[in-house]
């Protein structure tokens, strides 16, 4: 060897080479791919490998080829034969932050596909990064609208959404603690702001009933929630929805209010009001035909109509002092009473069976108010008289 060569210990002297460190970023050159792992040559800082759950995330086999660059995480320095172990995986979940904090930076709205559900939402993975959509989180139409908020069925529900994309926002992103929350209903703001800056109470609508509750009906209306309360079903006493309308029916209301992304809806409000139309018949002074149907504590239901049911109140039954309502009348029995009072905006009409020179319930339920206005007035001197 001539003497002005240099040896090789001279030429690796000359070369800066950098120790590796646990989590550096390498690049190198494949040198072998199978199914489970891949050999990476790195140059000066030797070779490297990728093996088992660690190639996940970083298209091994069918999409890497021998000569392929490709880069990779440090795992391990060296391991006990002297390679270093790598990870395709971390370098792949390293970028998807990058990516996801990009949509949070930008406000992007992107698709998920969900591969599995818990009752409490739906389990995803976006770039190479484990997250989860709760269910308040989804839209109107795939909030799973549950009678009794049966758990089982909600989980259903939910796994029916798996497999599909949904268009999601994120709402909650932490790398330092692994966490990703997304939301389909955030991603649908703005198309719901615009839909309902396009509505006004008092509109007619159509919408698709999505779940029927204990307490209403919730409906689509073109991408909008809206609820028809139960009291707001039908003008008699709804005590069942589910007899009235079903999921999937399509349905006319009325927009009584809205508040926010959300509709407040009625059925009834589309037609005339019954009751308005039967009661403007009577006054206070008559005497109308009545049954009882109800016995409670502080009195007694009569249906005078079809439409109209009125109170008799315990004070009203008799001029004695009554403690039971089921020693003067039965269910089911006919009886003849004396309107007292009408009460068109809550739809009540207070009937009595004393005589009419009797004082009514009316006059006592005054009296007893002016009474315990006076008591209150006077109760600070009375006070300052101790």
């Amino acid at each position: 060897m001539s003497s002005n060569q240099p040896d090789m210990a001279e030429l690796l002297a000359s070369v800066d080479v950098m120790p590796l460190q646990k989590n550096d970023t390498v690049e190198g050159q494949i040198i072998s791919v199978d199914k489970h792992e891949i050999w990476l040559d790195l140059g000066m800082q030797g070779t490297g490998l990728v093996v088992g759950r660690e190639l996940e995330g970083g298209g091994a086999g069918k999409e890497v080829q021998v000569g392929d660059t490709m880069s990779a995480s440090v795992i391990e320095t060296e391991s006990p034969e002297g390679y270093t172990i790598l990870s395709m995986r971390r370098m792949s979940r390293e970028k998807g932050w990058e990516v996801l904090e990009e949509h949070v930076k930008n406000k992007e709205t992107f698709g998920i596909v969900p591969f599995d559900a818990n009752k409490g939402g739906l389990l995803i993975e976006v770039e190479g990064v484990r997250g989860f959509l709760p269910v308040s989180q989804l839209s109107a139409e795939n909030y799973p609208r549950v009678t009794g908020a049966d758990k089982d069925e909600i989980l259903h529900r939910l796994n029916q959404l798996t497999g599909r994309t949904l268009m999601v926002r994120i709402l909650d992103l932490d790398r330092s603690q692994n966490k990703l929350i997304v939301s389909e209903k955030e991603a649908q703001r703005e198309f719901t702001e615009g839909k309902i800056s396009g509505l006004t109470v008092g509109e007619k609508v159509k919408g698709i009933v999505t779940g029927v509750v204990d307490f209403g009906v919730f409906v689509n209306v073109d991408g909008v929630e809206g609820l028809v309360h139960i009291s707001e079903i039908a003008w008699d006493r709804v005590d069942n929805p589910s007899k009235y309308v079903k999921v999937g029916q399509e349905l006319e209301a009325l927009i009584i209010a809205i508040d926010q992304d959300k509709l407040s809806l009625s059925v009834k409000q589309l037609s005339d009001d019954p009751w308005a139309q039967e009661i403007a018949k009577y006054k206070e002074g008559d005497m109308v035909d009545g049954t009882i149907t109800r016995i409670t504590p502080f009195g007694a239901f009569v249906q005078v109509s079809t439409v109209i049911e009125a109170l008799v109140h315990i004070s009203e039954l008799s001029d004695a002092h009554v403690s039971d309502p089921n020693l003067l009348v039965k269910v089911g029995e006919k009886k003849q009473f004396r309107i007292i009072g009408i009460d068109k905006e809550q739809h009540k009409l207070s009937l009595s069976l004393k005589p009419a020179s009797s004082k009514s319930a009316k006059d006592t339920a005054s009296k007893a108010t002016e009474d315990s206005k006076k008591a209150i007035k006077d109760l600070p001197a009375k006070k300052a008289k101790k």
